[in-house]
């Protein structure tokens, strides 16, 4: 069969989000259109003029993770193994059919277990008072003091970014597996479904497990705190008075198949996954490029043999800071032109999760497709003028929807596009 004639489908979703977690949940979390911000637990806040973040709250991996000794993971790691449990379970597929196949499985991430290293920072500086400033120690830090010998290699053994995949692979006794982990920041989940979706073509696996995930920490919310793109209290999108972003968290993971063997097993279809582009402009360390994501929003297009007319819904990179949401809503325009699609931040409701972003936002769309609605942009008040498209303010609206597109866009110029669509059944 010739990579063209290849047809991928996504045919299990798992989502760990603070929404909603499992792809029932956030389905409702998106039409509800549901906010999960609210003030951050993950670490002390003293100091901070603002506290908001999109934490996952409730979140129990013992319930997905069997195989795998929890405490050897971080935080990150238990999203994107948790979600993967969940997808393969959603997909209808058992560990022994898994063992047995090849897979590509790929990961997407900002952060990595950066918040295991803010642990192990905590712990040198505060409890260990020779080391550093004495002050009051993390409740984790305190707990895990009385064995520090103990502690700091398995803590230390959870951070490298690896893990976030390779725990996937040994959590579902996959053996056959090609398992890697992206770290182009905050576009790396659609990097790691266009990672999928190309060794499906070309027949390098049979069947692929793709996402991404990151968790809250420290080191990143103060990056954003001192760059003073964080919100005061929630993330707007598109309106004219936006402030920033809010800092959130979360996983999920697609499983990704050709449609051919999707049929074979008689498994349910969310979506196809049609094409994706992708690009690296290094413009500038954080600032977007307006001609640099319309290419890439071209290249997709092309790569899915789809017309930009065509398109019924863009979920945006829409993080809520001035530049990105104006050059962003500008290359739309250039590619689109005056009359774009509909145009939604699934943001609004989660937070900046990070390198998983596009990775929800990959469920987002296959769940919008098969449900027939367009989830909304909420805590929208008025449009900038800047930003002339339609947000879909505060509530969902019902759509049939044929094909969707997901940009994902990233520090340094590392953008990333996906275009899914609409599974019609047996004859299509």
């Amino acid at each position: 069969m010739s990579e063209a004639a290849v047809r991928v489908v996504v045919t299990g979703i798992g989502v760990i989000s603070s929404i909603g977690t499992g792809a029932e949940e956030f389905t409702r979390g998106l039409r509800e259109g549901r906010s999960g911000i609210s003030p951050i637990t993950s670490f002390d806040t003293t100091g901070f003029e603002h506290v908001n973040g999109g934490e996952v709250h409730g979140f129990m991996p013992a319930e997905w993770i069997r195989r795998t000794p929890v405490e050897t993971l971080g935080r990150a790691a238990r999203f994107s193994v948790a979600a993967a449990r969940m997808a393969v379970a959603d997909a209808g597929l058992t560990d022994p059919e898994l063992a047995g196949r090849r897979a590509h499985i790929c990961v997407g991430t900002t952060d990595g277990e950066s918040r295991e290293l803010d642990l192990l920072t905590e712990y040198l500086l505060e409890a260990e008072p020779q080391r550093g400033v004495r002050g009051a120690v993390p409740p984790r830090a305190a707990q895990l003091a009385e064995e520090p010998r103990s502690w700091i290699p398995k803590a230390a053994a959870a951070v490298p970014a690896g893990r976030l995949s390779a725990a996937i692979a040994a959590e579902l006794g996959m053996s056959d597996v090609d398992a890697s982990t992206l770290t182009t920041a905050c576009s790396a989940g659609n990097y790691a479904i266009g990672s999928g979706l190309d060794a499906l073509r070309l027949g390098e696996a049979d069947l692929a497990l793709c996402g991404g995930a990151d968790a809250v920490c420290r080191k990143t919310f103060t990056a954003f705190y001192r760059l003073g793109t964080i919100a005061p209290d929630v993330c707007r999108p598109f309106d004219k008075d936006r402030e920033g972003i809010i800092t959130g968290e979360g996983g999920a993971v697609l499983v990704l198949e050709t449609l051919e063997s999707a049929r074979r097993r008689g498994a349910r279809i969310y979506a196809e996954v049609l094409g994706y582009g992708l690009n690296c402009d290094a413009y500038h360390p954080v600032a977007p490029d307006q001609d640099s994501i319309a290419r890439c929003m071209e290249l997709a297009l092309k790569d899915a043999d789809v017309r930009p007319e065509q398109v019924d819904l863009i979920s945006a990179h829409g993080t809520g800071t001035k530049a990105n949401d104006v050059t962003e809503c500008r290359a739309v325009h250039a590619v689109f032109g005056g009359r774009p699609p509909r145009t939604v931040s699934l943001k609004s409701m989660l937070g900046h999760t990070m390198g998983a972003a596009s990775a929800l936002a990959a469920a987002a769309c296959s769940l919008a497709l098969t449900h027939g609605f367009v989830p909304p942009t909420i805590n929208h008040r008025e449009t900038d003028p800047e930003c002339d498209i339609d947000c879909v303010p505060n509530r969902f609206v019902p759509a049939d929807l044929e094909i969707v597109q997901s940009n994902g866009l990233a520090f340094a110029g590392n953008n990333c596009v996906v275009l899914f669509g609409r599974y019609k059944g047996q004859g299509s």
